[in-house]
């Protein structure tokens, strides 16, 4: 992100102050850098159109949904993955073509499965034998889909986060034979074409290893069984790095490890080279997006620790207490030389277990001050709640210098608008 403090020692996004979005809209505020959005977009296209292989590039959307979010993934000519009928809906709405989205899920319900057939999309990942079953009966023509496969694969990565071994409730087992019956049953189906193979090992993924050895995986089985696809699809889960500690993923040396393994294991065992899908989430939004906060009450334990609760909390980043995930954060409207002291940054919500960042360092931090907590694009607001009533903050995307409002927060009426008087 173009984020750096300006001559007035305040931190500024495009030049644009922090201290200015947040007298504009208010805090809690998530801030999207829509520039690097579009250059992360570009990477993986440029990236893939470099390797010589066909391939489709879709953005994973439960990365963080919304219109306006959408129609720039339209605008750069990204597919698109949903898993509810919500995020069909909000795709629709944003005008995204239809034929190019793909539904993914464990547990599509009939209506989301009829919602999406009357939608006209471009292709179901199916994740079980009974969904085989039901797409079939609920279609009145036909219908392409992938198979969703378990490879036995255990990415290195945190354990609520893996998806690809053998003890997952994703996908159809490799090694078991779930995944040669679920092959074998779309082919008998009257309505269902099979198009390819998807798989996904796991996210904050941050090298190659995983993905290619399922990649040879995968190859070696469907020639084993003689079964021929046109898509192969690896998913996504490629990493972001939030703080120093974490590396990123080497977009382009991946990307083109990934196409040279495809190329290599296809020319191995003389197997027709198929298309190459990928689903980049959180490496396109992830570090594009930084969440504002407001400081409130500072309690200064002596010889224990110094807690700076902000006006947000786990309603808005539940991460930290999910995977006890660190950030890096950094004091906005201010740059000082002072003391670095060991902080704990907490929310104002009614649990313990409410904090963002855990003993980090930070200079002398005063009530009112601004704090900024980066790479917050990806499975925050996406994942915010409304505990304890809190009202989902704003979004603002920011583009050559300007700011717009993209998703207004939440107002009190919002909150019970559904509650019946």
């Amino acid at each position: 992100m173009d984020l750096t403090y300006n001559e007035h020692n305040q931190l500024a996004l495009q030049d644009i102050p922090l201290t200015e979005l947040q007298e504009t809209y208010g805090t809690p505020l998530f801030v999207y850098d829509e520039n690097h959005i579009r250059n992360q977009c570009r990477r993986f296209h440029q990236s893939l159109k470099n390797s010589g292989v066909e391939y489709t590039v879709s953005y994973a959307s439960k990365a963080f949904s919304s219109i306006q979010l959408f129609r720039i993934m339209n605008e750069e000519n990204m597919g698109l993955d949903v898993v509810s009928d919500g995020e069909l809906y909000t795709a629709l709405k944003a005008g995204f073509p239809a034929e190019h989205i793909h539904f993914h899920g464990n547990n599509k319900t009939n209506e989301e499965i009829r919602y999406a057939l009357e939608a006209g999309i471009g292709l179901f990942v199916v994740d079980s034998l009974s969904e085989v079953d039901r797409i079939d009966a609920l279609a009145n023509g036909p219908v392409d889909v992938l198979l969703r496969v378990n490879p036995g694969v255990e990415a290195h990565t945190h354990e609520f986060i893996q998806t690809g071994q053998e003890d997952s409730k994703f996908g159809l087992s490799l090694l078991h034979g779930l995944a040669l019956k679920g092959i074998r049953k779309i082919e008998a189906s009257r309505h269902l074409n099979l198009k390819g193979i998807h798989f996904h090992i796991g996210s904050q993924i941050f090298g190659t290893e995983g993905t290619t050895a399922t990649i040879k995986k995968v190859i070696h089985w469907l020639n084993d069984h003689d079964i021929h696809i046109e898509k192969l699809n690896i998913g996504g889960g490629f990493s972001i790095q939030y703080t120093d500690e974490d590396v990123r993923y080497p977009i382009e040396d991946a990307i083109k490890e990934i196409t040279d393994t495809l190329r290599s294991v296809c020319e191995e065992v003389d197997y027709p080279l198929p298309e190459l899908m990928m689903e980049p989430g959180r490496a396109i939004v992830g570090e594009a997006g930084i969440t504002l906060y407001t400081v409130g009450t500072i309690k200064d334990i002596p010889n224990t620790n110094t807690y700076v609760s902000i006006d947000g909390g786990m309603s808005d980043n539940i991460r930290t207490s999910l995977y006890d995930a660190k950030y890096t954060v950094k004091l906005a409207n201010r740059r000082t030389e002072d003391q670095l002291i060991r902080t704990t940054i907490a929310g104002k919500l009614c649990e313990s277990g409410d904090i963002i960042a855990k003993d980090i360092s930070l200079p002398h931090v005063e009530a009112g001050d601004l704090l900024c907590v980066l790479a917050t694009g990806a499975y925050h607001y996406s994942m915010a709640s409304n505990y304890n009533q809190m009202r989902k903050p704003a979004v603002v995307f920011v583009k050559d210098g300007q700011h717009r409002l993209v998703i207004k927060r939440q107002s009190f009426e919002d909150l019970v608008a559904n509650d019946v008087m």
